[in-house]
């Protein structure tokens, strides 16, 4: 009997199952010094304890996506090691910050499945919770990844394709306990814009550029402990190039996005995400967001509803005449972030 796992394929999901994904993690300063060495990361709730304490918080809590990145590197080799393609995220809410030294493990529920029409693959739902050491969820969202078939002959399973919510509703949005921006310092913050300063419409080229190097992507995604082949293996696509994985994109866009929404300083939410074309190593990102949609959260504290377009082109491309993402269009996000109102 085989000792290796060579990953689930796309026959392998029950509709209703739960994976209790293998290992518990423990994240410290060390990940959080690694993640700003890879982005040009610089929010202040996430970099300054003194800063985070003036806001209410016991500390400094580790970066959001450093959260999502390290409880979806746990469901790597039980959800996407055999994936053809990561097609979206839904319905994603922080529900806790994480502090250096908590302990994140992960669970995943199936919630949909379709075999597609080539019969050679089919497209897994599944709901991610993370945890920390005292059980509590962390960070739950849901996201879909077409998956290759072992056999193609396998029978095809009953399709279920999950009824996802558009966005998360501004109500449903978690402030994070003690958070308060009434002594918030705006000039260590690095700008001055408060939510009510954005129009729902505008439009902000966040201006600098990063051009991703393979030793980066590949340090990040070993960080997160990612084992999808395509971003390590030269020989598994046939172009011979390694596959840069997309949270490493979402991570730049969203350091970049400092320049125009410094103030954002924590995500909430994760309404919906398109990757929209590969990136690769020798690719310059740039980023830019457009203000979907605001609201009032709790005193002092508003929500703006953001799309975050990373892409190699030019500000505010997205899609062309036939509606499909431009060639250049890397990222497409929508996400909540809270910030002072």
């Amino acid at each position: 009997m085989s000792k290796t796992n060579p990953g689930r394929f796309f026959e392998d999901y029950r509709l209703g199952e739960t994976i209790r994904h293998a290992v518990p993690r423990t994240v410290a300063e060390g990940e959080r010094a690694l993640y700003h060495a890879l982005y040009p990361q610089r929010f202040a709730l996430h970099s300054s304890d003194a800063f985070a304490i003036d806001c209410g918080l016991d500390g400094a809590p580790l970066d959001d996506l450093l959260v999502f990145h390290t409880v979806f590197g746990k469901t790597v080799p039980d959800v996407s090691l055999n994936a053809v393609a990561n097609l979206g995220y839904a319905e994603g809410r922080f529900l806790k910050p994480v502090f250096s030294g908590d302990t994140l493990r992960a669970e995943s529920e199936v919630i949909g499945l379709k075999q597609n029409s080539s019969g050679r693959s089919g497209v897994v739902w599944v709901r991610t919770t993370g945890f920390d050491q005292t059980d509590m969820p962390v960070l739950r969202y849901v996201r879909w990844v077409m998956v290759r078939k072992r056999d193609p002959e396998a029978p095809a399973p009953e399709t279920v394709v999950p009824d996802l919510a558009p966005h998360v509703a501004a109500e449903d949005l978690i402030v994070p306990e003690g958070l308060s921006f009434a002594g918030y310092d705006f000039d260590l913050a690095g700008e001055r814009h408060r939510a009510a300063d954005y129009e729902i419409g505008e439009r902000i080229d966040h201006v600098d550029g990063v051009t991703i190097e393979e030793a980066e992507h590949m340090l990040a995604t070993r960080l997160w402990q990612n084992t999808a082949r395509v971003h390590f293996d030269a020989t598994h696509r046939e172009d011979g190039r390694r596959l840069i994985y997309g949270g490493h994109v979402i991570s730049l866009a969203r350091a970049l996005s400092f320049n125009g929404l410094a103030n954002a300083q924590t995500i909430a939410a994760i309404n919906a995400g398109a990757h929209a074309n590969p990136c690769f190593a020798g690719d310059t990102v740039r980023a830019w967001s457009e203000v979907i949609d605001k609201a009032a959260v709790a005193p002092g504290i508003a929500a703006l509803r953001l799309r975050l377009v990373a892409t190699r082109g030019a500000a505010f491309g997205l899609r062309g005449e036939d509606g499909a993402y431009l060639p250049d269009v890397l990222l497409d996000l929508d996400y909540w972030a809270l910030l002072p109102a």
